[in-house]
């Protein structure tokens, strides 16, 4: 019974983690990276599609991205949608593909940006201590119905809690490597 729930916890932790690392793989470091624009939303036909369904994304040098969309037609709306986007960019359009070239960070946005990671960061922390606590009730209502004891109810708290720690470590790791790589000259 306390295996299934911390093995539970693991998995919804891991998710929590790596619903972190493509939020995070969408703030901006000095250099260009598909994972920028990659899941912006673009109106496809009255549906908001990810913009990696609809072209391909490549980055031809360290300040520049290439959108080739599958589909002409959608060059417009791809270039709507990163105008409206808050990602400060101006898309070039040639009418086969669209460029952004980004321009480089300046010391004020860099910390802005640092801002938003720690807002991230602690937004799944969040997350994993609230996983924590749903599970920890559960454990808690299993021992009071009798189905597990009282010492099993305590060496789970302590291995769920060891789990969290491990969690939270990695979210703090994840923070300061974005952060550095943010402030990268």
């Amino acid at each position: 019974m306390i295996k299934d729930i911390l093995k539970e916890a693991e998995v919804r932790m891991k998710g929590a983690i790596q619903s972190l690392e493509e939020d995070l793989s969408g703030i901006r470091t000095g250099r260009a990276s598909p994972a920028l624009i990659e899941r912006l939303p673009i109106d496809y036909y009255g549906t908001a599609t990810p913009l990696v369904q609809l072209a391909t994304i490549s980055a031809p040098d360290p300040r520049t991205l290439l959108i080739r969309p599958y589909d002409p037609s959608t060059l417009r709306a791809i270039e709507r949608s990163i105008q409206a986007s808050d990602l400060g960019l101006t898309p070039n359009n040639d009418g086969k593909v669209i460029r952004l070239n980004l321009p480089p960070l300046t010391e004020e946005r860099r910390r802005d940006l640092v801002k938003v990671v720690h807002s991230r960061i602690e937004d799944s922390r969040v997350a994993v201590r609230n996983i924590r606590r749903d599970l920890l009730k559960d454990m808690r209502e299993f021992e009071h119905e009798k189905m597990i004891s009282e010492d099993d109810l305590k060496h789970g708290e302590e291995d769920l809690q060891k789990l969290t720690d491990r969690y939270i470590q990695q979210i703090d790791d994840i923070g300061v490597h974005k952060q550095k790589e943010i402030m990268e000259v």
